[in-house]
Parts: structure tokens; sequence; C-alpha cells
């Protein structure tokens, strides 16, 4: 089905980077990403809601320190 999507930019170099990996058109990485998106998300329970301080999100506390290299081991492994 053909269709016009407005990506933001950060979505738009997933798709195509997914697309180049795995040597399939833009809309094909589109479609999959969605669709595994979607799945992740409704198998996921109910999360409480966080909790607020001021405007911030707090999230539960974790026994380690998130460093830049945490973020990129992350990027790595989703390939994003």
């Amino acid at each position: 089905m053909r269709t016009t999507l407005n990506l933001e930019e950060d979505a738009l170099l997933a798709a195509r980077q997914h697309a180049a990996r795995e040597r399939v058109s833009i809309g094909e990485a589109a479609s999959k990403l969605i669709r595994l998106g979607a799945r992740a998300h409704a198998a996921r329970p109910a999360a409480q809601p966080a909790a607020l301080k001021g405007r911030f999100a707090l999230l539960p506390e974790r026994d380690e320190v998130i460093t830049a290299e945490h973020v990129r081991e992350l990027i790595e492994r989703d390939g994003v």
C-alpha cells in the first residue's frame, strides 16, 4: 500500500540503516520496525505511572551508573 508519512529524522535514519543491513526497501524496513515496536508494546504489562518530581519522571533506582559506554553498547546491540 502506498502512503505518505512524515517521519522524525532519527526514525528515518533507523529505517534506512535497517533497510541497508537487511537489503530491503525503506518501506519494508519501516513496516518491519513498526510491527516489532507494536508487538513489544502489546507484550509489555501495563506499567505503573512513574513518580514525578516537578515535571520530571523518576525512574527506579539502579545499582549502576549509566555511562556513555553503556549507551554506545545499547545503540550497537539494538542497531540504532
